[in-house]
């Protein structure tokens, strides 16, 4: 009897400790940090959404690191015994992913609104560097090099505004830059050409006034031809009369050096023939004494210095003619009229009036600020 009494009470102390047990052992059973890890994947998730893989880079990287260093660390602690695992890391790294996510999402809405900001000023600049670049140099003979890259740098542009518009603003971004370095460096490189060629404003300035001063003298026409305003100006008792547009040789800066250059002379010069139609390829022509003894000196000094090749040719016959209107620079150094405008000028021209030809009527600076 005493011994059923002592298995019931052993039976029932087990039947009591045993849940106990199981209950002491489930408490001490660690939980893993599920809702920090959902939080910190949903942040991370909005990060991205917000553009901050884009515009807040690094931080969005740190927190992507983060967030994955928490999956690798849950990874590993899910390995062990159960009642060993530890899960502090894993809610340390959720914890950094979703601070870094939260600071990358803020730190991109305010890039990308400096960014759209900086990116409508830069179109603005550019553009208008565009519209003083053709105003400048549509006509002025740059090599074709520094020709490419202008082109390249308005088509770069033109994307980087459809990009812009679209609301693609890395896109736009990376096109404007690269538009913003090819036509920075093409009108710098382009404008010191220009300021060199301009050296030469005095001497220019000098044969105007000369020629001007004649035609007043003898109460007489006078001719001046800015090459770089593309402009035929005929004075009469120093005043000016007519003005007409003209087109000239295809390498018309700077002075006409030699034979097949395609430059158009600059220099004080005077009409020797006039040529009515059928005399002459052109509709009328009207041929000036170029090489004068300045020319012919200068053609020289180069021969003799090794500048030019002893079998060089001064070259001539060049002339102000018709046949123009082409909207281009087409001639081989001459001075091309419309056949309306070739008319006025041929009835008022004679043999012996002067005809100088300059670069610029106007200093670099105004040319400029027009």
């Amino acid at each position: 009897m005493r011994k059923n009494w002592r298995d019931l009470l052993i039976f029932a102390a087990i039947a009591v400790s045993v849940p106990l047990t199981i209950i002491i052992l489930v408490s001490l059973t660690p939980d893993p940090p599920v809702g920090q890890v959902d939080y910190a994947r949903e942040i991370l998730s909005k990060a991205g959404t917000s553009g901050a893989n884009m515009y807040s880079k690094k931080l969005y990287t740190q927190a992507k690191n983060y967030y994955d260093s928490a999956m690798v660390n849950w990874k590993n602690e899910n390995k062990r015994f159960i009642y060993f695992r530890d899960y502090e890391k894993v809610a340390f790294f959720a914890d950094l992913s979703a601070k870094k996510s939260t600071e990358a999402a803020n730190n991109s809405v305010s890039s990308s609104s400096n960014l759209i900001i900086k990116l409508k000023q830069k179109i603005t600049t550019l553009n208008d560097l565009v519209t003083e670049i053709n105003t400048l140099f549509t006509t002025y003979p740059l090599s074709s090099e520094v020709r490419n890259r202008i082109s390249n740098g308005k088509m770069l542009l033109e994307e980087g505004e459809i990009a812009y518009k679209k609301g693609q603003y890395m896109v736009a971004n990376k096109k404007i830059t690269d538009s913003e370095y090819l036509l920075t460096a093409s009108y710098d490189n382009a404008t010191s050409n220009l300021k060199n060629y301009f050296k030469s404003y005095s001497t220019w300035k000098n044969w105007v006034y000369k020629t001007l001063n004649e035609s007043k003298i003898n109460r007489d026409y006078s001719i001046i031809i800015d090459k770089f305003s593309r402009k035929c100006i005929v004075y009469h008792n120093g005043a000016k009369k007519y003005e007409f547009e003209t087109e000239l040789g295809k390498n018309w800066v700077g002075v006409k050096r030699v034979k097949g250059d395609n430059a158009t002379p600059e220099g004080m010069y005077k009409i020797t023939k006039k040529m009515d139609s059928g005399k002459t390829k052109y509709y009328k022509a009207l041929l000036i004494d170029y090489p004068n003894d300045e020319d012919k000196a200068r053609f020289r000094a180069e021969v003799e210095h090794g500048t030019l090749p002893s079998s060089a040719k001064i070259g001539g016959l060049i002339e102000i003619h018709g046949n123009g209107g082409k909207g281009i620079d087409w001639t081989e150094g001459c001075i091309a009229l419309s056949d309306r405008d070739m008319d006025v000028v041929f009835k008022i021209a004679k043999g012996g009036t002067p005809v100088t030809i300059v670069g610029s009527m106007l200093e670099l600076h105004d040319v400029l600020e027009r």
